[in-house]
């Protein structure tokens, strides 16, 4: 796929992306309106199935773990699109000052849960795709899928590496990932784990404390050596300081009036390049305070809406590609074809699908996406309509530059 073989007004493409704003800010809205968290993405998925096989999509089906594919194009190379389609919860509602499944126009966003992380991702890729199929028609050079994954917010990366594995019949030569980038092209990010450190003691009656062992005491020296872990942790100039937090506290008692007889902590790891899930779980064990604690990373095993169950382990590895890998030029010189100016090109400081596309599966993948980080998981949920624009006909131009 090169612009070079293909005479491409690329000022028409800019035009009928924003000729189909309307149609895109529609579309947001519906899926918007349609609860979605993970585990509980069929409507969303089906309605993103309806708006595929209007547009044109040659095939749309629902993988057997429930993510929404669609394809345009046949041949080589093969480009997949992936954006994920489920959301977190709202929280306390009464945090919002609208209602975050409405969908609401206003300001020049469309606002809502999901706006930003990450339904408008595919949105603006499949009108992206309409665009280059109706100025190409039988010449659209290569295979193109756009992938609406679920479970992301669940465990990142699962279902975008089983699509990309067992549902899409075509080997990827490239991924490109629809969360949030304020419209830059993004390389890569921080891998992270989820671990469980457990300690053990014996119960008592809490009015003699000194006939049982305490859990929670055991584990507390231990919380202390883990937040100061946290600032001896490996920085790397691109993709920042490894981090380690504890995120949150557990035990086990027979009664308030009993001593703890076990007590556990869940830990959030971030990895910056060159740390790896043995040297994490490394760093915890040899903690003075762990000696005799369990120390082990979380398992994945909830099934999607479909019934379906993939487990996995709760470790996502780090990833990053070189700024200069053919990919992130090729998207640069789709931008600036469009835009007449450079790209920003950074990381994202949140996990993505990236960690199976890219992390497990060695994929080269790039990220370029509508809103902004700083918007998700917040009652602040929104995309802006002018992102729209710009992503879709990113999405429209990028296959015309990926060889």
């Amino acid at each position: 796929m090169a612009s070079k073989n293909i005479n491409v007004d690329f000022a028409l493409i800019k035009k009928l992306a924003d000729k189909h704003t309307d149609a895109m800010i529609s579309f947001l809205r519906d899926i918007v309106a349609i609860p979605s968290f993970s585990a509980g993405e069929k409507a969303v998925a089906l309605r993103i199935k309806k708006e595929m096989l209007k547009v044109g999509f040659e095939k749309v089906f629902i993988d057997d773990y429930g993510s929404v594919i669609g394809r345009i194009g046949k041949g080589s190379p093969c480009l997949v699109y992936d954006g994920h389609i489920d959301t977190v919860g709202v929280a306390d509602p009464k945090a919002w000052a609208f209602d975050p499944f409405k969908g609401k126009v206003e300001n020049g966003f469309v606002w809502g849960r999901g706006a930003s992380d990450n339904k408008a991702a595919p949105v603006v890729q499949i009108y992206g795709l309409k665009i280059l199929k109706e100025l190409l028609g039988k010449k659209f050079p290569g295979t193109v899928y756009v992938v609406g994954s679920v479970q992301e917010e669940a465990c990142d990366g699962l279902a975008l590496g089983h699509a990309l594995q067992h549902s899409i019949k075509q080997k990827a030569d490239a991924v490109v990932l629809g969360e949030c980038t304020g419209c830059a092209i993004y390389r890569g990010h921080r891998g992270r784990m989820e671990i469980l450190v457990s300690t053990s003691g014996v119960s008592s009656h809490a009015s003699a404390p000194e006939r049982g062992v305490n859990a929670v005491y055991k584990m507390a020296p231990i919380i202390k050596e883990i937040e100061e872990l946290n600032n001896r942790l490996k920085s790397d100039p691109f993709l920042g300081k490894g981090t380690i937090a504890v995120t949150k506290i557990e035990c086990d008692t027979d009664s308030i009036n009993c001593v703890p007889y076990a007590c556990r902590i869940y830990i959030d790891r971030r990895l910056t390049k060159g740390e790896t899930k043995a040297l994490a779980i490394s760093q915890i064990k040899k903690l003075p305070s762990a000696k005799g604690a369990k120390v082990e990373v979380l398992k994945f095993d909830d099934p999607s809406y479909t019934g379906k169950t993939l487990v996995t382990e709760k470790y996502y590895p780090t990833w990053v590609l070189p700024e200069r890998h053919k990919l992130v030029q090729s998207a640069a010189a789709a931008y600036r074809s469009l835009f007449n100016c450079d790209p920003k090109i950074d990381k994202w400081t949140f996990s993505t699908n990236g960690i199976s596309s890219m992390g497990q599966l060695g994929i080269p993948t790039i990220g370029f996406g509508p809103s902004e980080e700083r918007f998700a998981h917040t009652n602040q949920d929104k995309c802006a309509i002018e992102d729209l624009r710009i992503a879709c006909a990113f999405y429209a131009a990028l296959p015309l530059f990926v060889e």
